[in-house]
């Protein structure tokens, strides 16, 4: 056995478009009701879950007469708007064969970004999950644009885990995990991760699935959230039949991610996931080791570059020479003011508002 998730309470599963549809991007009715089948069955035993499901651009591309997948934006958000209720209504047919209801939530990332908001997501979800209900999260793409979207479901995935938070994430899709050597003579299932390095990164780019949207390197970007929030990360395959319940009787299925032992509070979340960044500071060796191994805050000396335009308050990438963001953190002043190199004694980036990631 692997790891014992007998104790999860409370998990997330991630349901990609390549398995809930046909070869014609269309609702997979069959793949759907065993699916449901098997979310039914852990509820039944007393265990919370949350769904994360994409297939609505699918759903609405039949109805609407796409025969592919459209490149325009309206059209896209047209196929998501007629495809979200179909797709509910599916969901809300195939629980209740099994007695269950289900809610539908739909976010932006300016929901989760937004702390007042950020913090009533996830009341509305505890609430609705103390109730008995199953909540299915989407993406809002009727309303969503480029600056305001997660990327993919994948990322949503995590931001939901971690915001609950989850005991454990489940990405089901069409592979059976991160594999080595895909598509060669000998490929093999890495059956667990404790580090996400840039070998990771590499075998993940060739472990793409022709049929998941997001692809494997969004899955990885999403395990990176999901295990500095210290959740378990497993990427499975969501067309074998019983997958749920052998990952939770801790059989070897699909790829774990270790979480890691220290999990983030909730404001240091926040700061480090939720946000799209308006800007960057790089800095020099010495800053890098002061914030990282001393929790020091940033200050002027060690900012070697300032990038965007950003105001104070505002969250921002913080990276070294080589251009690797190692931290994230909340301006303590304007891009202006760090530009003009006049600042002195003070801290750009106080340590309460910067987190490493």
């Amino acid at each position: 056995m692997r790891s014992d998730f007998s104790h999860v309470s409370r998990l997330v599963v991630k349901l990609g478009t390549g398995v809930l549809t046909d070869h014609r991007k269309q609702p997979d009715l069959g793949q759907m009701e065993q699916l449901v089948a098997q979310v039914a069955e852990q509820r039944k035993l007393g265990k919370e879950i949350v769904l994360v499901s994409s297939g609505a651009v699918g759903a609405g591309m039949g109805a609407l007469g796409y025969a592919r997948r459209p490149g325009e934006l309206a059209e896209l958000q047209a196929c998501a708007a007629v495809g979200q209720s179909r797709l509910m209504s599916i969901y809300e047919k195939l629980f209740g064969a099994f007695e269950l209801s289900v809610a539908q939530v739909l976010l932006t990332h300016d929901d989760l970004e937004h702390h007042e908001r950020h913090l009533n997501a996830r009341n509305t979800l505890v609430t609705l999950l103390r109730h008995g209900v199953v909540p299915i999260i989407n993406e809002n793409d009727v309303v969503s644009f480029t600056e305001l979207k997660f990327g993919d479901n994948d990322t949503l995935s995590a931001l939901v885990a971690s915001l609950l938070p989850a005991d454990l994430l489940i990405v089901l899709t069409t592979v059976d995990g991160v594999i080595q050597n895909f598509g060669k003579a000998d490929p093999r299932t890495i059956p667990i991760i404790e580090h996400i390095d840039a070998g990771i990164e590499k075998i993940a780019r060739g472990t793409q699935s022709p049929t998941a949207v997001g692809g494997m390197t969004s899955k990885i970007q999403a395990a990176r959230i999901a295990v500095r929030s210290g959740v378990p990360f497993i990427i499975a395959s969501g067309r074998k039949k019983k997958v749920l319940a052998r990952v939770l009787a801790g059989e070897e299925e699909g790829t774990l991610f270790v979480p890691q032992p220290t999990r983030l509070q909730g404001r240091k979340k926040w700061i480090a996931f939720f946000h799209h960044p308006k800007g960057a500071l790089f800095v020099d060796a010495g800053a890098k080791k002061a914030l990282r191994e001393n929790g020091k805050s940033l200050l002027p000396p060690g900012v070697a570059r300032c990038e965007g335009d950003f105001g104070a308050g505002e969250v921002i990438r913080i990276c070294d020479l080589d251009g690797t963001e190692f931290a994230r953190g909340i301006a303590g002043f304007d891009a202006q003011a760090i530009r003009s190199r006049g600042l002195a004694r003070v801290e750009i980036v106080h340590r309460d508002n910067l987190v490493i990631l």
